[in-house]
């Protein structure tokens, strides 16, 4: 099956073209992430998410290297991503009781789903 064509990097003046999804070339997807971390992000979530939690999270996903929403209808997807079942914001932990291994699809369905219901939608 072919792959998408590759696509100018979004990074203003840069030559390079790429095919990662948001649009940044390896060069550039870093330092993206570093200015949205930096300027973009909440003061609070920076602090919940630093080095402790790269941490945990790599931990877990080396325990838990299947996307569990996926493995319950008996597809085996590799999780990229850790969900916290209660949030941070909302008083959860860092237990592993509380964390879920999902794939990038799985995990923002949910993150849609519970910002809608935030919303009342």
């Amino acid at each position: 099956m072919p792959s998408k064509p590759k696509r100018p990097c979004r990074y203003k003046g840069c030559p390079n073209i790429t095919d990662n999804p948001r649009g940044y070339c390896d060069v550039h997807a870093k330092l993206e992430f570093k200015e949205y971390d930096k300027f973009i992000r909440d003061p609070e979530s920076r602090k919940r998410y630093g080095y402790q939690w790269k941490k945990i999270r790599a931990r877990f996903l080396n325990q838990h290297p299947l996307c569990e929403m996926c493995r319950r209808q008996g597809i085996y997807t590799a999780a990229t991503e850790v969900h916290h079942i209660k949030p941070l914001s909302e008083g959860g932990t860092n237990d592993l009781n509380n964390l879920m291994a999902l794939c990038k699809p799985c995990h923002s369905s949910i993150t849609i789903t519970a910002t809608n219901r935030g919303r009342g939608g």
